[in-house]
């Protein structure tokens, strides 16, 4: 058979050619400058970086809550979000509003958000969607009614509706006491604001809310409404920020920060200027 040398020299300097261009090909998407480090850069480090916090939050007063006269964000967690941005070396903050039932799909879907920012009670369910911090504050669930009402204590709410908010605890407590037997039913509604006011209109006979909220609320309002006392909470509950689980050495910062905040009562001074006692805020060693 006669070999033709001419077509196999051909064919092995092709093969050269084609390794050598696939190694040029290799080594240009190799060296792409596509910031792939920056995706994968700590976030306490992109914040302070950037010089922005950006913040989720919604509106529950006195936690957080739109300022009428200014238009701005403001409340008890506000003010320590801004406390501690400052000590972050970060002088912006951004802020991302949601209503509550979507802060934990928001924070976990949206890569542009650092913290959640309100009154968040720490649980054990949410404990597997986020990170907490150290608490802030602590709280409980209270029952709201009218200022006259046939229900004087906790037993007098067998045969009634109720309301709680929608992605609160206290929509789970409403279900778990549904099946004891403790209430006839329960409403669901999109805000504290609608909740109160169905109390107050006589759409539902009680709420069931959180503490600090109801009585920031009942007072700065003038609502016609009032707390079931005595009580005993069946749900003390403790109030923090929230990150992202991975986002452990921002976590960690947080942490400190909070430790001084405690250490030198800042936390009690802003419950002080929302006019809520030293009961509501967590102090040293708690």
């Amino acid at each position: 058979m006669k070999i033709n040398y001419r077509k196999i020299i051909v064919l092995v300097l092709l093969i050269t050619y084609c390794i050598g261009l696939c190694k040029i090909c290799s080594a240009e998407i190799i060296n792409n400058p596509t910031p792939n480090n920056i995706l994968n850069k700590d976030r306490l480090e992109n914040i302070k970086e950037k010089g922005v916090l950006t913040v989720l939050t919604t509106n529950l007063p006195p936690f957080s809550f739109i300022d009428p006269k200014t238009n701005k964000e403001t409340g008890i967690y506000i003010d320590l979000i801004n406390n501690i941005a400052e000590q972050l070396g970060v002088h912006k903050i951004e802020f991302k509003g949601v209503p509550f039932s979507e802060l934990f799909k928001t924070l976990n879907t949206d890569p542009s958000i650092d913290v959640i920012v309100t009154g968040l009670t720490i649980t054990d369910e949410r404990k597997q969607l986020v990170s907490f911090t150290d608490p802030l504050s602590k709280s409980s669930e209270v029952i709201i009614i009218p200022k006259v009402s046939l229900i004087n204590f906790e037993e007098d709410l067998k045969n009634v509706v109720i309301g709680a908010q929608r992605g609160t605890v206290h929509a789970e407590y409403a279900e778990e006491w549904k099946k004891k037997g403790k209430i006839k039913d329960y409403i669901l509604f999109g805000d504290i604001s609608e909740l109160l006011s169905a109390v107050e209109t006589g759409r539902i006979a009680a709420a069931i809310a959180d503490s600090t909220v109801s009585d920031y609320l009942i007072h700065r309002d003038k609502l016609y409404l009032k707390i079931i006392r005595p009580y005993t909470p069946e749900y003390p509950k403790f109030v923090a920020i929230a990150v992202r689980k991975s986002d452990t050495n921002l976590l960690n910062e947080l942490n400190r920060i909070i430790n001084d905040m405690k250490n030198f009562k800042v936390i009690d001074k802003i419950f002080e200027k929302y006019g809520l006692g030293n009961e509501y805020s967590v102090g040293k060693g708690q």
